[in-house]
């Protein structure tokens, strides 16, 4: 008698065979077969435990003239610590979440709390709504970038933080928004914000344009701008990590970054998947990475 693992197995070589849309298919929330055979394999079961004590956060919002919208934003400092003087890791979302995801399911507040109670460096981490934009100006003339540097920066400013100097970590498509900010800071195109690091996990980075995810850039040219950071990753001297899991359909164009930056950024390649878990379990080390450049 064949098993239902051996027929689920076994139907699933057609899924992987047929499933040739896996980038815009994990950006829409979808399961390529790649990642579904490893689900069934256990090779996704990756995670890590918040710890349990975890510091405020902070929440608003604000109109936004670069979004065109209300933008809600969430920060979160260590227990204890005010925002005074903090110096800020941008946290930059995932398609389909916002200022929220990072606190309530990836529980980044909670890593930061672990994270200096074990003597490292205190930093707030702060997080807006960027939309489902992929973090660059679109030609509707929606701009998460203007909204971070122009109108986000000098609130958390006025809640006592510094900002003149600033790292970026996130995931997804996030991650994709942290290594451009790097990249853009690097070619001194984000006025008077300095980029010190960038930590990205799963960063939804593309092969071409018509690889990517739908809606992610408004056509060729814009892939061509902003889109190409896989090959020309163009860092300069800013630290960088990049962690991405095996059987994550991103991780070949993520390999192909890591490969193009010297030194080799922090992180790596490893077991998970584009699965919530994966990113709690790297939340940690990206947090550390950011707070020890952060000095």
């Amino acid at each position: 008698m064949v098993s239902r693992r051996t027929l689920l197995l076994g139907g699933l070589g057609t899924v992987v065979l047929a499933g040739t849309g896996g980038y815009a298919a994990i950006e829409d929330r979808l399961i390529p077969g790649r990642q579904t055979l490893a689900l069934l394999t256990g090779r996704c079961d990756v995670d890590a435990t918040p710890p349990s004590v975890a510091g405020p956060v902070v929440s608003g919002s604000f109109t936004s003239s670069a979004r065109k919208t209300t933008v809600g934003w969430s920060y979160a400092t260590p227990p204890g610590t005010v925002p005074d003087g903090l110096p800020v890791a941008l946290v930059l979302h995932g398609r389909g979440d916002d200022h929220n995801t990072a606190f309530t399911t990836l529980k980044w507040h909670a890593f930061l709390a672990a994270h200096v109670a074990a003597g490292g460096r205190p930093i707030a981490l702060a997080a807006a709504d960027g939309g489902d934009t992929y973090w660059h100006g679109r030609a509707d003339g929606d701009d998460p970038i203007a909204m971070l540097t122009d109108e986000f920066l000098p609130l958390l400013a006025r809640h006592g933080m510094r900002t003149d100097r600033v790292a970026v970590a996130g995931w997804s498509m996030g991650g994709y928004g942290a290594l451009l900010l790097a990249r853009q800071s690097h070619r001194e195109q984000l006025g008077g914000t300095s980029i010190v690091a960038a930590a990205a996990s799963s960063p939804a980075l593309f092969p071409s344009f018509h690889a990517s995810a739908p809606g992610a850039f408004d056509d060729e040219a814009d892939y061509n701008r902003v889109g190409t950071l896989a090959a020309q990753p163009d860092v300069g001297a800013i630290p960088t990590f990049v962690a991405c899991g095996a059987d994550d359909a991103f991780a070949p164009e993520a390999s192909r970054y890591r490969s193009h930056v010297s030194p080799t950024p922090a992180g790596g390649i490893s077991r998970g998947c584009h699965t919530a878990g994966f990113w709690r379990s790297v939340a940690a080390d990206q947090i550390a990475f950011v707070a020890d450049h952060l000095g």
